[in-house]
């Protein structure tokens, strides 16, 4: 599926914006075009050994896919551009105050070594450093805008929540026969909701226990 290597001579596609902005969408989006995405990678090692080889891992595993999403990728935009030319780049983003509410709502208070990586080791989870997370999240997105300023043709800045979609990801692409309307939402908290309350009545039919989950 999505994780499978791919011998695909479009330009690679990477997106760089950060988690709970709609890369999961315009991952699904570009799955279904034909791409072989790479999501997420770093989870297995610790933050040590993640800071001190990331970018290496990435360049190694970006050879091998024709698109990129979800973190750390973000983090070394510049060492994908200047290790593959001629590929596209996609900005998700969404309001700041949206965004964090989103991130607080999915990690919570629990500390996770790739937002150390991120923002911060002093900062292992959104809840409790708003103001950090927040002022990486806005100078992410400022850096990328300054490094793509005199190349509008490389990147691409997608808002699902002002409509963003089809159009705007088939014009960057050259596709002539996108699909039309918006993307899918994948990974909304709507979904997770539902997808929690189809799994508990499921379990209730089979007779099995449950327990809640927190938050």
């Amino acid at each position: 599926m999505a994780d499978q290597v791919s011998e695909n001579p479009k330009p690679k596609v990477f997106c760089i914006g950060f988690q709970k902005t709609g890369t999961s969408s315009v991952r699904d989006a570009l799955a279904s075009l034909g791409y072989r995405v790479k999501g997420v990678f770093g989870r297995e090692v610790s933050l040590e050994e993640l800071r001190a080889s990331f970018v290496e891992r990435g360049l190694a595993l970006a050879a091998e896919y024709d698109a990129v999403e979800d973190m750390p990728w973000p983090l070394m935009f510049r060492e994908l551009d200047q290790a593959f030319p001629g590929s596209k780049f996609i900005l998700t983003v969404r309001d700041t105050d949206r965004w964090y509410a989103s991130i607080a709502g999915h990690f919570g208070a629990h500390p996770y070594h790739i937002q150390q990586l991120t923002y911060g080791e002093d900062a292992p989870a959104p809840v409790g450093h708003e103001e950090r997370y927040r002022q990486v999240y806005i100078a992410h997105n400022e850096a990328v805008r300054s490094y793509f300023a005199d190349r509008p043709d490389d990147l691409l800045e997608i808002w699902l929540e002002r409509g963003h979609g089809w159009a705007e990801l088939g014009a960057f692409l050259g596709l002539a026969d996108a699909p039309e309307g918006p993307f899918v939402h994948t990974n909304s908290s709507s979904q997770r909701a539902s997808l929690y309350v189809r799994l508990r009545k499921r379990l209730r039919r089979m007779g099995v226990p449950y327990t809640p989950m927190d938050g």
